[in-house]
């Protein structure tokens, strides 16, 4: 049975970070970002938020008919990073999300230094399922939507695994890992995955 794909508008999006939130809020990068449950709880919301108004704006957000499950893409051009919102982005991020919490910032810039320059690219930047859905293939098709279309347009893409679970799954869909892995300080491992387009 085929999985129903839409493109995400601003109506949508309190879905949108309201998918992200449930799905990210036990990632050992959010937990690392936002150490504190508490914290986590009430703070992790408002960076969902703001990657979600991020991509609106630049990318495309693409969310299944039954709104259980969404994807994240920025597309980056020939010879450009895909940083936020330009050398400042991480510090401005910080700012409107949590200004005490150097991380927030820390793991924009992280994130930025990882990231492959000098080919076009799609970059998924998020992508996350209804913890109640999970295991049933929805990632799979929200991202294979997009390959199809890369493989068509021969376009790369990329992304970072946060976790060996989500790594696993990237590779099954022909990414491989491209440089050294991120050893977030005192914290998770991040891998930079590349997909070259098939023909």
């Amino acid at each position: 049975m085929g999985v129903a794909i839409r493109a995400a508008g601003e109506g949508d999006r309190e879905l949108v970070v309201g998918l992200l939130d449930a799905a990210f809020q036990d990632d050992p990068v959010s937990r690392w970002v936002f150490p504190g449950d508490e914290h986590r709880r009430t703070t992790h919301p408002r960076l969902m938020a703001a990657f979600t108004d991020i991509v609106l704006a630049e990318g495309r957000v693409d969310v299944t008919e039954d709104g259980t499950a969404c994807a994240l893409w920025l597309p980056v051009p020939d010879g450009e990073h895909a940083d936020e919102e330009g050398a400042d982005g991480p510090a401005e991020l910080r700012a409107e999300v949590d200004p005490d919490n150097e991380r927030v910032e820390l793991i924009g810039r992280l994130t930025a230094d990882i990231h492959p320059a000098g080919r076009a690219h799609e970059y998924l930047w998020m992508i996350g399922v209804a913890p109640e859905h999970q295991g049933q293939g929805l990632g799979t098709a929200l991202i294979a939507s997009v390959l199809d279309r890369c493989d068509r347009e021969g376009l790369c893409a990329y992304l970072e695994a946060s976790s060996a679970r989500s790594r696993a799954l990237y590779e099954h869909l022909g990414f491989e890992p491209t440089g050294p892995a991120l050893d977030l300080p005192d914290g998770p491992r991040m891998w930079p995955m590349w997909r070259e387009p098939r023909g």
